[in-house]
């Protein structure tokens, strides 16, 4: 995790990125400066070579060194700046201490900038937590008056890849025969179901454009999952500038074990393909051959409004999709509501037999 720093040309304190403004400003003098480079592209955000990037064989600049350690609570890269040697991890609130190594890291390729600010994210969180049956009052109060919210930048990964697999299977067709069978002492008829298969076999092509994987830990997958879909079509090209008065995590799952999980993506849509392209009304995949070409990928910084709230001794963590407002989180459930649920269902299930009684 790391921050970035530009001093104003005016007043020299620092500059903040603006999601609302789309440029740094200075809350100190009310400065704004822009960022060099953005708005519309002709040509898409260049890929890297997959096959260089796992044999570590990638140009000097695209790679970096920081000094990072793992938070020891929810297992988040922490970046340390030069001359620091502790800090707190901002999705758990964890006193974190530095190591004494570096790290060398593939440097991001693309940027996806906040769009929503801080307010705005706070409110559809209180939106959330106010419309979550048995969430306890204490918890939506402590999230209307706590500290404020963490704009982070979260590591993902994304693949590409050209596919063309060969399968063989069999297509079943669904047929009908008519049965004579004894029922309540009659002869009734009664139609059956029955499959007729037959050998298949083809080919399937596809392209995949930024499959995308989380390579963060620190998060529940299952939450940072919910927070999707991205408009990855408004990607930046990375520039620090969007970093400024936020902080970005760095990578924790590999390159390697990243595309492992984008190839399970691709297996499954391949073989849903397959299926499709065997027709009829049933389908057998007995195998599926696939040669995959043109393999790149690029790591991404993608913008999540991110709250970690202590209650009564359990940390519950909110997530906001910094571009669209769609949270996830931690489900917390008041004992207290749930009780007196229960005891009125009981009384009003009481009174209805009652009722029912007498009539």
């Amino acid at each position: 995790m790391t921050e970035h720093r530009f001093p104003c040309d005016t007043c020299g304190s620092d500059l903040r990125y603006a999601p609302d403004a789309g440029k740094l400003v200075c809350d100190h003098c009310g400065n704004t400066e822009p960022i060099e480079g953005t708005g519309f592209r002709f040509q898409p955000i260049a890929e890297l070579d997959l096959h260089k990037g796992l044999q570590a064989d990638l140009a000097a600049d695209q790679m970096e060194e920081t000094r990072v350690t793992t938070c020891p609570n929810c297992a988040a890269q922490v970046e340390f700046e030069a001359g620091k040697h502790a800090t707190e991890c901002p999705f758990c609130a964890t006193p974190v201490v530095v190591d004494t190594g570096t790290h060398r890291h593939i440097k991001p390729r693309a940027v996806l900038p906040f769009a929503l600010t801080e307010e705005i994210a706070r409110d559809a969180m209180k939106d959330w937590l106010g419309a979550l049956w048995f969430a306890p009052n204490g918890l939506q109060e402590y999230a209307r008056k706590g500290r404020r919210m963490q704009g982070i930048y979260v590591p993902y990964w994304t693949y590409d890849a050209d596919t063309k697999s060969s399968y063989t299977g069999q297509r079943g067709t669904v047929y009908y025969v008519t049965r004579t069978v004894m029922r309540d002492g009659k002869r009734v008829q009664q139609q059956v179901q029955k499959v007729r298969w037959r050998p298949a076999s083809g080919r399937v092509a596809r392209f995949f454009d930024d499959v995308l994987v989380l390579a963060s830990q620190s998060l529940p997958k299952k939450y940072t999952d919910a927070l999707e879909p991205w408009d990855l079509s408004a990607l930046e090209p990375y520039a620090p500038e969007y970093l400024a008065g936020f902080r970005a995590e760095a990578y924790a799952v590999s390159l390697e074990d990243g595309f492992k999980e984008a190839r399970a993506h691709m297996d499954r849509v391949i073989e849903r393909d397959v299926k499709f392209d065997i027709g009829g009304d049933r389908q057998r995949v007995h195998s599926i051959d696939t040669s995959l070409s043109g393999l790149t990928f690029k790591h991404i910084l993608l913008p999540v409004w991110l709250a970690a709230y202590k209650y009564r001794g359990k940390t519950y963590r909110f997530v906001v999709n910094g571009r669209t407002g769609r949270v996830q989180g931690e489900r917390p459930y008041s004992a207290i509501k749930i009780t007196i649920a229960v005891i009125l269902g009981a009384i009003a299930a009481g009174i209805i037999g009652y009722l029912a009684a007498q009539q």
